[in-house]
């Protein structure tokens, strides 16, 4: 019997990959921000934003490299943290 979280999970792998591929790419560009100079000193959403665009980047690298939303997550986790920064006069 296939359940609605069978379908659901089916359906993001064909536009992800597999979950285990894209767990290793993610973990491997999460540890290398970790390892950066700055990353201790970002502020809670700034290390967030950060973290949620390599989670798209790992999907990009992993899945369906054309997924329109993929890219336009990433703009919108980039602009969350702009949009508290001052602006470049």
């Amino acid at each position: 019997m296939t359940t609605d979280i069978d379908a659901t999970l089916a359906e993001r792998g064909s536009k992800y990959g597999a979950f285990s591929e894209h767990a290793r790419i993610a973990q491997n560009l999460k540890a290398a921000m970790a390892d950066s100079p700055n990353y201790s000193k970002l502020s809670p959403d700034k290390r967030e934003a950060l973290e949620m665009v390599q989670h798209k980047i790992a999907r990009i690298l992993n899945g369906d490299p054309e997924y329109h939303d993929s890219w336009y997550d990433i703009i919108g986790y980039t602009k969350l943290v702009a949009d508290t920064l001052k602006p470049i006069a």
